[in-house]
């Protein structure tokens, strides 16, 4: 006997959402989601506990790591300015504070890919000029924050970095 899970959406309808005239509302499905099924029934609730709360915090992380191509390169470019920090032997502070950089790039990321996710949700495959300003100023903080790491981590990694390479060569 197969038994199928009960539908949260026959018990809970989806609420009706006020849109502005002239918008119209259609289920858009991600290239990245078809076929697939996740099963975040219940994630609407309050987390039983700590380690629930972690498995859906890593869950996003993985989502932005598998689907979003900036996520990846500030992961790599991240990885790659605390390892050459290293290599350079820079001072605790002086990785730490590359680290926080790094870290207010990448949250700006995630923030970035949750507005979108939520601003393709509310407005479909329609266009709405408030829909494109909210993902263009998200796009914007990253944009910026990756600019002031650039920033930091040039100030921070390319005076030992020269003074590596000129008594390498």
């Amino acid at each position: 006997m197969n038994a199928e899970k009960p539908s949260l959406s026959s018990t809970f309808p989806t609420p009706l959402i006020p849109l502005h005239q002239g918008t119209t509302v259609s289920k858009s499905h991600h290239p990245d989601s078809m076929g697939k099924k996740y099963d975040r029934e219940l994630s609407w609730k309050i987390a039983s506990n700590l380690f629930v709360s972690f498995k859906y915090a890593w869950t996003g992380i993985s989502y932005a790591f598998r689907t979003q191509r900036n996520f990846r390169i500030h992961t790599i470019i991240g990885t790659l300015a605390i390892s050459l920090g290293l290599f350079l032997h820079l001072t605790r502070v002086e990785i730490v504070i590359i680290g926080l950089t790094i870290g207010a790039v990448m949250t700006m990321e995630l923030l970035n890919t949750a507005i979108e996710s939520v601003v393709d949700l509310t407005v479909g495959q329609s266009y709405h000029d408030l829909a494109r300003i909210a993902k263009d100023c998200a796009a914007a903080a990253v944009l910026i924050s990756a600019i002031v790491a650039l920033f930091v981590a040039s100030i921070l990694l390319f005076p030992p970095l020269m003074v590596w390479i000129q008594f390498a060569f």
